[in-house]
């Protein structure tokens, strides 16, 4: 015990040394948060953070800024994986902001907490979304306590719980570190994000405490929609990293397909299937992956969904392989693409090259009803890169020739000509809305349906009921691409026609009531807004006002209505959306006319 304290002294004295303050070779020194997430693209992603809450800036610095300068602070520049995605200096914060970017974006469609009264709903919004938020900034937060060694110059070995690197570090890949360990380690870290204070707040909602805790413990099952949307946007975020689509990963359909292709597998995997025989064999079972033979398991898969009458299984294999991938079912390769090729090499010698679908095992089996792993060996084929990239942690289908590579130093370098993608996160939750005097589409992410109590026919006041029910369970989205409904001049601006011909297509037996009067049932409901005179007119009595929409390429213009007050639909908290200007008539020199601009 003493000698234990008089190695801590020691260690002490020399992290204390001045030989340590600078950077040495192979050594990494530590930055300030404030550097680390002032890079343009990281700052982009905490633009779009921000607008995905209804909080004042300092609010928001407090619940959300604030850690996630903290989390900074502790994963540095340290990769997210060794070769899979993100695995380039910095990668673990980049990947963190993703993630919580992905998941702020997929809450906007949800009311939570589900089932619950819409009061309720709407008076826990702002916890459920810093919940979710939380999630998913941790949710890989673990690796860097299992899977890395850090330490500084002198050996002296870092943990996360020590607090921030505070001298030039390096670092490498634990060979024995367990795949999936991660997820169960988070919950040991979080206290370095979240203070005394947000975890205090956080535990007087017990629904979203329960839900944050078990995603905190990877226990991804019990951590209902939580837990799925932080993984849905964690698959968003590595799709992105891998030159993938994130769009479908946050469009996907979250469950029948989904499902029905794991009970597929499950049900092959248990009848017919035939694994780890010394030869002929339908797939093989190593310790950290399930390697099953791609077009015997595709023939097999699609033969009994036809045989179980369910529809829309693809007839090329290609295609199955595709909807395996995008339903997270399968892995990537380090090409992006769900075919492996690798070679089996059993302990009588026998050997051969198959291409494969790699799948988690976890997926199949729980964790007592696994079978007995391959005594053999899985190798990929693949000559050109310097580490066989087998997922995240795949160590014990790596050869021990292979294995050895795992401890040396991750690339120093981003891979070559990443996607920036920048643009392409700027198409899903950050552009500024385009013009909308066409017909808008409504925004492709499932929604939730929310029973509207309607009177006999059509009104303004029906109207009204309809927007603000709307508005409040998040079914008309606000500020945000395509948006009908923004914020600005602290009240509410109706986007037209887009928000009268939403209306229209939800009702559309206002079609037939419309033509009676030679209008279109967006006119028709338009003009009986109007009626109840709850907008402010321009001073030269013009209804219509024009906003202009800057963004980072173009500038637009958009025509609508600024109610005379946004009842009780926006509170204290709420931020006006810093892409959209009111342009006064007089600075208008030749404003369009629409059929929209009545007096």
């Amino acid at each position: 015990m003493f000698s234990l304290f008089h190695r801590k002294q020691r260690s002490t004295q020399t992290e204390n040394s001045p030989e340590e303050q600078s950077p040495s070779q192979g050594l990494t020194a530590p930055q300030s948060a404030e550097a680390l997430l002032a890079a343009p693209r990281r700052q982009k992603l905490l633009d779009h953070i921000w607008q995905r809450t209804a909080l004042s800036r300092p609010q928001f610095n407090k619940l959300y800024l604030d850690p996630i300068k903290r989390y900074a602070e502790l994963v540095q520049l340290l990769p997210a994986s060794e070769s899979h995605h993100h695995a380039y200096p910095g990668g673990m914060l980049d990947h963190g902001l993703e993630v919580v970017a992905y998941a702020l974006k997929l809450r906007q469609s949800h009311l939570l907490p589900s089932g619950a009264q819409p009061e309720t709903q709407i008076a826990q919004a702002e916890a459920w979304t810093a919940g979710i938020a939380y999630g998913a900034l941790a949710h890989d937060l673990g690796k860097i306590g299992v899977d890395l060694h850090v330490e500084y110059a002198d050996s002296t070995v870092w943990h996360p719980w020590h607090g921030p690197l505070s001298r030039p570090y390096r670092l490498r890949y634990r060979k024995d570190r367990q795949y999936r360990l991660h997820g169960a380690a988070a919950g040991m870290l979080i206290c370095q994000l979240l203070n005394r204070d947000i975890l205090d707040w956080l535990c007087t909602f017990p629904e979203l405490w329960a839900s944050l805790l078990y995603n905190l413990a990877g226990q991804y099952e019990h951590a209902g929609e939580l837990g799925s949307l932080v993984m849905q946007a964690d698959q968003a975020s590595v799709a992105q990293a891998l030159g993938g689509d994130p769009g479908k990963a946050l469009t996907a359909p979250k469950h029948a397909l989904q499902r029905k292709l794991l009970e597929g597998l499950r049900y092959l995997l248990s009848e017919e299937l035939k694994l780890n025989q010394p030869q002929a064999s339908d797939g093989w079972l190593t310790h950290d992956a399930l390697w099953l033979v791609s077009k015997t398991v595709s023939d097999k898969l699609r033969a009994h969904l036809l045989s179980q009458g369910i529809d829309g299984i693809p007839e090329k294999n290609t295609a199955v392989f595709n909807v395996l991938q995008e339903h997270g079912i399968a892995q990537p390769s380090s090409d992006g693409k769900a075919i492996w090729k690798a070679t089996v090499t059993s302990e009588n010698g026998w050997t051969h090259s198959f291409t494969f679908l790699k799948l988690s095992p976890a997926l199949i089996w729980e964790a007592g009803a696994r079978p007995t792993a391959f005594s053999g060996s899985v190798i990929v084929d693949d000559t050109d890169l310097p580490t066989i990239p087998m997922g995240k942690t795949d160590t014990a289908s790596v050869a021990p020739s292979a294995a050895g590579n795992k401890t040396g130093p991750v690339r120093s370098t981003p891979p070559p000509s990443p996607p920036d993608s920048v643009d392409l996160l700027m198409d899903l939750f950050g552009t500024p809305p385009p013009n909308l005097e066409q017909p808008a589409d409504i925004e492709n992410v499932e929604l939730p349906t929310v029973d509207i109590p309607s009177p006999p026919d059509p009104s303004g006041d029906h109207f009204m009921q309809w927007f603000t029910q709307g508005v409040q369970t998040h079914r008309i989205i606000m500020n945000d691409t395509k948006a009908l409904v923004h914020s600005v001049n602290d009240t509410l601006y109706l986007v037209t026609p887009g928000i009268f011909q939403r209306y229209g297509q939800e009702h559309p037996h206002l079609a037939r009531i419309a033509k009676q009067e030679n209008l279109s049932d967006w006119q028709w409901i338009q003009k009986r807004f109007e009626q109840m005179k709850l907008h402010r007119k321009q001073t030269n009595g013009l209804n219509i006002w024009t906003c202009e929409v800057t963004g980072p390429r173009k500038t637009r213009r958009l025509n609508g209505y600024l109610l005379k007050s946004h009842g009780g639909l926006m509170n204290e908290l709420a931020l006006n959306n810093p892409y959209l200007k009111i342009v006064t008539s007089s600075s208008i020199e030749e404003r369009p006319r629409t059929s929209g601009n009545t007096r």
